[in-house]
């Protein structure tokens, strides 16, 4: 069973009106569509914005319906000076950026007591989501890195370049480490696709309404050409 989760109704609306719904379940205040999507037996979900959103949702899909693979989809800030809008972010692995233990000597980003810094995408995931995004958006460019996320909308230059220097990530959101950290304790695989939305710079709140429709139409589309590869 595949799970995917995306925060706004926007980056899910295409997939849930494409997938034939066999259940429809309410919980948790999260709509859960299982059904059949590209021949996958799958769960779509709005999980709303943010990590404690994130991270519940994707429990659910662990508890409720036993997906074996999360995929986070959405929208995204660029870290990454050679990332543009438009172009597409696949995780390697992911970190909260937010998380800030450092007066105990822990790394910012560093959850404490936890075995892990980063939490990785499933490799085999990773590959796959590469090869459908050349399939489904070959004008597109891929790249793969480092997600970071936290409980915050990055429109600042100022930020934009602390995460770059303590991370040297490749683009910042606000649910897919959380997808990430849930699936890793659930022991389940999991990757985040993410389209460039914006630049997470000053311009990010003119670029994000500007770029963000068709933002979604590539990860939309990647992810048609992915499920039948899963």
């Amino acid at each position: 069973m595949i799970g995917i989760i995306g925060a706004m109704e926007e980056e899910v609306q295409v997939l849930k009106n494409e997938m034939e719904a066999e259940e429809v379940k309410d919980i948790a205040g999260m709509t859960f569509y299982k059904g059949t999507l590209c021949g996958k037996e799958t769960v779509v979900v709005q999980s709303g914005i943010g990590k404690v959103n994130a991270a519940i949702c994707t429990q659910v899909l662990a508890d409720q319906f036993g997906v074996d693979v999360v995929i986070n989809t959405g929208i995204a800030g660029s870290l990454d000076a050679d990332i543009d809008i438009g172009d597409i972010v696949i995780s390697t692995d992911a970190v909260e950026h937010d998380m800030d233990a450092s007066a105990f000597g822990d790394s910012v980003g560093q959850v404490p007591r936890m075995d892990t810094f980063s939490f990785p995408a499933d490799e085999q995931l990773v590959k796959k989501a590469v090869e459908a995004n050349e399939q489904a958006n070959p004008d597109v460019r891929t790249f793969t890195g480092r997600v970071v996320s936290g409980d915050q909308f990055v429109s600042s230059s100022e930020v934009k370049d602390r995460l770059v220097k303590l991370f040297r990530a490749k683009c910042t959101e606000m649910e897919g480490a959380a997808i990430a950290h849930a699936a890793y304790l659930n022991q389940i695989s999991c990757v985040i696709i993410r389209a460039i939305s914006d630049k997470a710079d000053n311009s990010a709140t003119m670029d994000y309404p500007t770029f963000e429709k068709k933002a979604i139409e590539h990860s939309v589309r990647l992810i048609r050409a992915l499920m039948p590869k899963l």
